[in-house]
């Protein structure tokens, strides 16, 4: 799968929720271009690819940071560019990050001989941790919220990708939220949007087919403390943490980080719910003055779900693409997507999250 990604496609985008397996695809993504065949030993793509080649790779990871403070996003970008400054010789004389960047991949593509990968890990964070909040600052002469500032410096930073495309070989963004209405990509290409393609569906998460093949033993261990046979158990963590979708094809995906935490402490916990709900999801929904249940088991066109859009009066995108809902059946006459509930770590979350927006509203 990764071969073929990186085979026939140059610029990408993946939408996934939080803690679904986006950073590992990253940093699997950026051992093959860095050459380490070592670690991709008895694959399919030990076979498939036969040069190897070392690639400069630019890994840039938005996940760590505390973006509520004004001044982090900047901050951030310039300590990771100062490195690779250093790594190819550069001399740091342009207070302009973008520029900054575009020379740094021209003198990379130029030493090395090879064309620059640049990978992206949740994009759009430093927008969504300050989503929605009226928290005012000033940039460039401007008074505009914090918002507004991350927005317009990450516009200004992707825009470098597309005056680099010479110097470019592969381009990979991962981030929660689709790119197409935030308009932070009118400078560059568009990347290509594989979140509801089939042939990737399984790219992120765990599919029933590799939770039997590579997680047999634990299966069997967890039967065991549960006092009830390997095909029960697989049930159990069906009900409990499967039942994601990401296209047409309905191939059925666990929640990666769930079942491997569940394995670990051999306990069917609701470890995705309780590792936090984003707050930028809490913010919309408190402001949402219907009954969520409304907008919950409707079939839905795609653009009703899969377009970026935080608003209030109607936030379906934001819960399917953080993960609350996902697809449950499609309709081919009508070309339009069963939204639902993905299985019961969620539902169970999601009542929780109700309850309590309930209880505020009642102090």
């Amino acid at each position: 799968m990764v071969y073929r990604l990186v085979n026939n496609g140059k610029v990408y985008f993946l939408g996934r929720p939080r803690r679904f397996g986006k950073s590992l695809l990253l940093s699997t993504l950026e051992a093959y271009f860095q050459g380490r065949k070592e670690l991709f030993k008895g694959l399919a793509i030990d076979a498939l690819e036969q040069e190897w080649k070392q690639y400069p790779v630019f890994h840039l990871d938005f996940n760590t940071g505390n973006y509520l403070n004004d001044g982090t996003l900047e901050a951030g970008i310039k300590d990771k560019l100062s490195d690779w400054e250093k790594l190819y010789g550069l001399v740091n004389d342009n207070p302009d990050l973008a520029q900054r960047f575009q020379k740094i991949l021209h003198a990379a593509h130029e030493q090395t001989g090879l064309g620059a990968v640049v990978l992206i890990d949740e994009y759009d964070k430093p927008i969504l941790d300050v989503l929605d909040m009226d928290f005012h600052v000033e940039h460039l002469g401007k008074t505009m919220t914090l918002e507004e500032k991350h927005r317009n410096i990450l516009k200004s930073f992707y825009a470098t990708l597309k005056g680099a495309d010479a110097d470019l070989r592969f381009v990979f963004l991962t981030g929660v939220t689709k790119f197409s209405q935030i308009s932070m990509f009118s400078g560059f290409n568009q990347p290509k949007d594989i979140s509801l393609n089939r042939e990737f569906e399984g790219i992120c998460g765990i599919t029933q087919k590799e939770l039997v093949k590579y997680f047999f033993e634990p299966i069997k261990e967890f039967a065991e403390e549960y006092e009830c046979s390997v095909e029960g158990m697989l049930e159990l963590l069906k009900r409990k943490y499967d039942g994601y979708h990401f296209s047409k094809r309905m191939t059925d995906i666990f929640n990666p980080f769930s079942i491997l935490n569940a394995f670990d402490q051999m306990d069917l916990g609701s470890y995705w719910f309780k590792s936090g709900t984003p707050t930028y999801l809490v913010r919309l929904l408190n402001h949402f003055d219907q009954n969520l249940n409304e907008l919950i088991g409707k079939y839905y066109a795609t653009p009703q779900f899969d377009d970026y859009k935080a608003d209030v009066e109607m936030p379906l995108p934001m819960i399917y693409q953080s993960g609350y809902l996902t697809i449950k059946g499609y309709e081919r006459d009508t070309e339009s997507y069963l939204l639902d509930i993905p299985n019961n770590e969620v539902g169970e979350g999601l009542l929780t999250i109700l309850a309590n927006n309930y209880l505020k509203t009642k102090e």
